[in-house]
């Protein structure tokens, strides 16, 4: 193994790591989740100004970066309004699904049409009296219920709400649409929020709320959700927002975007990587999303998570993640360009990465730790981040 060696710190002015620990009033939410960052949510995500950050530093107009664990998109996003060809694996089919419909090239006029052509269809098929809508399927159920023995969408979702969410799913399959990777994160962004749970516990709720409850979030009296439409409506006209939004930054810089697991890639030729792995016993990212995979049928790979919260944090699932990512960077490696830059943004709370990097031929430029002090939900730990600055030996 080679020892990493610390070569002193990149020049990185005071005031720019000032803007790495932004308050609240600095950098405000909707500027965190600007345009498409905010499709769909997702837990664990690292903000889009902290990557361009590095992207500016690192990086030049034309180049490639890489992400080997892309997640919802954010490093591939921000490089392309840079102008920096990026490629991210994944591997989470939600994550790559979610990543594709954020980077896509839309024409806007047929977007706009797609969402609304098909917001209205449901809407004519659902928001109307029994009679009519034997008239407008020319049944007596629908079709949506050719799929309805899934145990998950029976157990959270209120039969109004399931019979909305699987009409949508229905025109998405049944239609000649351009874009359905887009209409399918508008269908799992509401299901998210039409599911059987609290307002305040929409990350990883245990069990369905079928009872009124005290809400944490309203500070009252809140009902379970029993419909989905709302959520289908408003998330249209958010989607076509966010994406016309982005749609004004875009550059010509290329996106790619697999479904692999990067300790088997082959990966292509890049100038550097920037990402943010997953922390080691943490998060199950298929679980956080498991409505989209039981609504769209998408491919499971959670047997292949680096460091899921299901393998928990001993001693020996922290060994096996220590292995997965050096394994991940070492492939890397062979594929980045000559004193090219990985900066890694890690929770390395359990000191694992100086043995990561002692045993890859990298420099060690410097170590930044940043404190996020803004939280979602309703964690409100202490959480510090560190970004590990290496540079290719």
């Amino acid at each position: 193994m080679t020892q990493a060696m610390i070569v002193g710190t990149v020049p990185i002015p005071a005031r720019g790591m000032r803007r790495m620990r932004w308050t609240e009033k600095e950098l405000p939410e909707r500027e965190r989740t600007k345009h498409v960052h905010r499709l769909h949510p997702y837990l664990g995500k690292y903000i889009p100004q902290l990557v361009e950050i590095f992207l500016r530093k690192y990086f030049s107009r034309g180049e490639t970066v890489l992400d080997p664990f892309s997640g919802s998109g954010t490093t591939l996003v921000q490089a392309h309004e840079l102008g920096i060809n990026s490629i991210g694996f994944d591997i989470s089919a939600f994550n790559v699904l979610l990543a594709r419909a954020k980077t896509q090239d839309y024409d806007l006029l047929s977007m706009k049409r797609e969402v609304l052509d098909i917001l209205n269809k449901v809407q004519a098929a659902t928001q109307v009296d029994s009679a009519q809508s034997r008239l407008w399927f020319g049944c007596t159920q629908g079709p949506y219920l050719s799929d309805t023995n899934n145990e998950y969408l029976e157990r959270w979702f209120a039969p109004k709400a399931r019979e909305e969410l699987l009409t949508y799913r229905y025109f998405i399959e049944s239609g000649d649409y351009q874009y359905k990777d887009l209409l399918k994160i508008i269908l799992c962004r509401s299901a998210r929020s039409a599911r059987l749970t609290t307002h305040f516990d929409l990350d990883f709720p245990k069990n369905p709320v079928n009872e009124p409850y005290h809400c944490y979030k309203h500070n009252r009296i809140c009902q379970p959700t029993q419909e989905a439409f709302k959520f289908i409506k408003r998330y249209s006209h958010d989607t076509i927002k966010r994406v016309s939004e982005f749609a004004s930054l875009r550059t010509d810089a290329s996106v790619a975007v697999y479904h692999d697991d990067c300790r088997k890639v082959d990966f292509p030729e890049v100038d550097g990587v920037i990402t943010s792995p997953p922390y080691v016993g943490l998060i199950d990212y298929h679980e956080q999303h498991t409505y989209a995979y039981n609504l769209l049928g998408l491919e499971d790979k959670r047997e292949c998570e680096i460091g899921p919260a299901s393998n928990g944090k001993s001693m020996s699932a922290k060994e096996a993640y220590q292995k997965d990512i050096i394994d991940v960077f070492r492939r890397i490696l062979h594929s980045v360009h000559e004193d090219g830059r990985l900066i890694v943004v890690a929770n390395d709370r359990d000191n694992l990465y100086g043995d990561i990097a002692a045993s890859l031929d990298v420099e060690v430029e410097n170590v930044i730790e940043r404190h996020v002090n803004r939280r979602t939900g309703r964690r409100s730990s202490e959480f510090f981040e560190s970004i590990f600055i290496w540079r290719k030996a």
